[in-house]
């Protein structure tokens, strides 16, 4: 599912891609509610409509979001909107964080 500038998920407005690959696309976003950017991952319809890939998705980002470790991108929120999931990491500081893979 790729993303056009503009689009709304929540809060977030995506403003360009970053990257993709086979857990799907990641966004830059600007999170309207605390002004600030971020980065954010759309996850594959393939993944989203499994029942039990949803649970397990819920349950490593639960996992995840625990961790906090400078070579470990953090997992800050998750949302559901018309069947799309996406995952709200922390935007990295620097070049390297933003180049499009």
């Amino acid at each position: 599912m790729r993303l056009g500038t503009g689009t709304k998920l929540g809060p977030y407005e995506i403003q360009s891609p970053l990257g993709a690959g086979g857990m799907g696309e990641v966004y830059r976003a600007r999170d309207t509610r605390l002004d600030r950017d971020v980065s954010r991952q759309v996850l594959p319809t393939s993944l989203s409509s499994d029942p039990s890939l949803r649970q397990r998705l819920d349950r490593e980002a639960k996992a995840v979001s625990k961790l906090s470790h400078p070579h470990i991108c953090a997992l800050h929120d998750i949302g559901h909107q018309d069947g799309v999931d996406f995952p709200r990491h922390g935007a990295g500081r620097g070049r390297k964080h933003w180049s499009a893979a």
